[in-house]
């Protein structure tokens, strides 16, 4: 059996505990915001924050998880408030949306340790692959997020999660529809 804490709840897994932390996480927590892409820990789909650090949930075991914290894209900001999911929503970083959570806690873990890094920090620290081909508007989001986190600019809400999709269009002027003639 082994334990350990995810998003700040204790749990208890009893699987193998060589079972990677990526599946306990999506089949037996549904957490499924932790994304599956290669298996080899080199894509960053799956990273989540350990311990607060960025790792690569496929490249570790739940044994090694066992007295650790676990926090995954659910959790890093229920309302979607976090800084870096509003500066990723404000510079329109996604486009297929695959590699997002995995993008966004490795920015978190970087922004936590250091609010204003130069480019060369970023992209040592932003290793995960986009293949959409994003990384200078996210360069750009983990550039606002840090001003946000320094205080130095103030975002607008994105919508809160469990709005339905036709309501959020409302809210977001540029997904509104054209009026109609």
């Amino acid at each position: 059996m082994t334990r350990f804490s995810v998003n700040d709840r204790p749990v208890e897994y009893r699987m193998d505990p060589g079972t990677p932390l990526l599946w306990a996480l999506r089949d037996a927590s549904n957490l499924t915001g932790t994304k599956y892409g290669c298996g080899t820990g080199d894509c960053g789909a799956c990273t989540v924050d350990i311990d607060g650090e960025a790792i690569r949930s496929c490249m570790v075991t739940i044994a090694e998880c066992e007295g650790r914290f676990v926090t995954t894209i659910e959790a890093l900001s229920r309302d979607r408030s976090h800084p870096v999911q509003q500066a990723w929503v404000a510079e329109q970083v996604p486009q297929c949306g695959f590699c997002q959570s995995g993008m966004i806690m490795a920015a978190a873990a970087l922004l936590r340790k250091n609010s204003n890094p130069s480019d060369a920090e970023i992209d040592a620290a932003m290793t995960n692959i986009c293949r959409c081909g994003t990384y200078p508007r996210i360069r750009g989001a983990i550039r606002r997020a840090g001003r946000v986190l320094r205080g130095e600019e103030r975002l607008a809400a994105a919508p809160p999660p469990g709005i339905r999709p036709a309501d959020a269009a409302l809210a977001v002027p540029a997904l509104k529809a054209p009026p109609a003639d």
